[in-house]
């Protein structure tokens, strides 16, 4: 369980991260749509797949293979 919570923890942060990225990006660079889209969607796929390489219970997987759908 107490793996299951520093992954959750580390997926959680992954959001924050990107949502802090996606705020940076200048609009010049990229419409904001698409920039925050793949921003939000790359860290998510990241914090998904390190649940996922981490997770030793049924719960972590599903959460983690879903993360990655």
């Amino acid at each position: 369980m107490e793996a299951f919570v520093a992954a959750l923890t580390v997926f959680v942060l992954a959001i924050f991260l990107g949502f802090e990225v996606i705020t940076k990006v200048p609009p010049t660079l990229h419409t904001p749509l698409m920039s925050a889209t793949n921003a939000i969607h790359g860290v998510i796929l990241v914090g998904g797949v390190i649940v996922l390489g981490q997770a030793h219970d049924t719960l972590g997987i599903f959460i983690g293979f879903f993360a990655t759908l």
